[in-house]
């Protein structure tokens, strides 16, 4: 059930933001009394699911699910329409328009994912707030793992500033240290300030595996609030209620510590003992082997998480700073993607990569910031300087208009053709890298 949640909150985002792109262009198209032949949601190929014709556009959902398109009249685009391009000019057609109109075009896309983008920020702003967890209110510390411990890092260290400068959400200090090239980690540890290098050899380590921190909690109380149906807890008789108290006699004090045991006796007996109704029982349990039982807890209340409200005026500039911000940051991104050293492109992610940050469990806030987030990869993407990409038409535009020279219809189809089979390496590059990843899990 969470995957299918996952894959279909991924198809009603990914959706949205193809009408969203193609309605920009379509706008736009339609402004400067262009014809639009088609407005199609995913690719008409082998052929369409819906169709219909409304005025001189049909409009349409494809069958292939790789986006969407609008045909427009005298382009050359990936219809591929050689015939059309063989007929004279009409007043109607796109090659028949001036270059900035056609410029405007095809910036249109781009255009509205962006200002979509803040939009939701907005609204999502101004409805919900921005709740995260404050890195001052990380009381017990960080959990960290094997990278974290190679870079100096230790469990129960108390991050007080990179480079000098408090991160005020915990989740953001990882992101900041790639993005930002960020070079000391300040923490406390039992009371002595420590300052831990951030070496470059690291990168591509934290690129792979982002996750390296998290906040650490403590073992107790450990009050079970649900069993997984067939799980070995529910074979072995736990319920919702019951407190853990020790494994093989042994209480923990951090709840990392209890999962490590649990990891060093997979498919091995053991002896959970809890409280149920003020009573001590002992319960034989024998883990999966992956060291798992099947129970867990609510842990909502154990830090207090800290929430910035806005009201609608507030969130306008705030909701524009986020977009601008975001922005920024995945543009930073592609430094770390083509850096030899940092290996960002074996990091590069497919479909699998963008559902699984969907949460599983459906959330409309989460689903809109994301589906902002993936409005502005959209827009950015697209402005690449890649034939068949919107950035491809405008790189080709652009140069018209500075040169006053138009590339021949016989270049820009050979330009298009070759701007598919980079697309289409890109795709599988990325989709591969995610198949490659589940194999190695």
């Amino acid at each position: 059930m969470t995957v299918l949640i996952k894959i279909l909150q991924l198809l009603l985002s990914l959706s949205i933001l193809v009408i969203v792109h193609e309605f920009g262009h379509f706008l736009f198209a339609r402004l400067f009394k262009t014809r639009v032949e088609k407005f199609y949601l995913f690719f008409d190929w082998p052929r369409a699911i819906f169709r219909k014709k409304i005025g001189e556009t049909e409009y349409g959902i494809g069958m292939l699910p790789l986006g969407g398109y609008v045909k427009i009249s005298g382009m050359i685009d990936e219809s591929m329409d050689r015939e059309q391009m063989k007929q004279p000019p009409q007043p109607y057609e796109f090659r028949s328009k001036k270059a900035w109109q056609r410029l405007m075009i095809m910036l249109g896309g781009v255009f509205f994912n962006f200002i979509f983008a803040l939009l939701i920020y907005v609204c999502v702003l101004s409805l919900w707030g921005e709740t995260y967890l404050a890195t001052k209110n990380v009381k017990y510390g960080i959990l960290t793992d094997s990278t974290g411990y190679a870079m100096g890092l230790r469990n129960g260290d108390k991050i007080i500033s990179v480079d000098g400068k408090e991160v005020e959400n915990f989740y953001a200090i990882i992101p900041d240290i790639l993005l930002n090239e960020r070079k000391v980690i300040t923490v406390d540890r039992d009371g002595e300030t420590i300052d831990i290098p951030v070496l470059r050899e690291f990168i591509p380590v934290l690129l792979k595996n982002p996750d390296i921190i998290d906040a650490r909690i403590p073992f107790g109380p450990f009050v079970v609030s649900g069993v997984v149906g067939e799980s070995p807890a529910a074979a072995a008789g736990l319920a919702p209620g019951d407190e853990i108290v020790a494994i093989d006699g042994n209480p923990f004090i951090w709840y990392d510590e209890f999962q490590a045991y649990l990891a060093q006796h997979k498919a091995i007996p053991i002896t959970v003992s809890v409280k149920r109704e003020g009573e001590l029982k002992d319960i034989a349990v024998t883990p999966t082997g992956a060291g798992i039982i099947g129970v867990y807890r609510e842990t909502a209340n154990i830090f207090e998480l800290s929430t910035k409200h806005y009201n609608f005026f507030e969130a306008i500039p705030a909701g524009i700073s986020k977009g601008w911000k975001t922005t920024g940051d995945y543009l930073k991104q592609f430094k770390l993607i083509f850096a030899k050293d940092t290996k960002g492109y074996e990091s590069l992610g497919g479909f699998i990569t963008i559902g699984s940050i969907f949460p599983g469990k459906w959330n409309w806030q989460s689903f809109w910031n994301l589906t902002a987030f993936l409005s502005l990869i959209l827009a950015v993407m697209n402005l690449l300087p890649i034939p068949a990409l919107d950035g491809g038409h405008v790189m080709f535009l652009v140069f018209e208009v500075v040169t006053g020279r138009k590339p021949s219809d016989r270049f820009m189809e050979y330009a298009q053709i070759t701007g598919m089979i980079i697309i289409f390496a890109l795709l599988i590059f990325a989709n591969g890298n995610d198949i490659l990843k589940l194999i190695r899990k």
